[in-house]
């Protein structure tokens, strides 16, 4: 049981930040240099991995976060 419950408060924890996340991007300006629309579908391929393996998209959802955290320039980057 114990397990169980630790397991439960992990997928929580995914939830309540996947919210975050959600309303991060939708927050988002309409800015020309903001691609929203690429930031959402990489939000919904998150959402949709932490289906299926909750710990991964965990750890996409840290480096997703940690890029909307950091300014970029108008550069095209590679695995966006």
């Amino acid at each position: 049981m114990a397990a169980d419950d630790r397991l439960e408060h992990e997928h929580d924890e995914l939830a309540r930040r996947l919210r975050e996340a959600h309303r991060r991007v939708r927050a988002l300006s309409a800015d020309p240099a903001v691609d929203r629309e690429r930031l959402a579908r990489r939000y919904l391929a998150i959402c949709d991995l932490a289906k299926h393996d909750p710990r991964r998209a965990a750890a996409r959802l840290d480096a997703f976060l940690s890029a909307l955290d950091t300014p970029r320039d108008d550069e095209n980057t590679l695995g966006d």
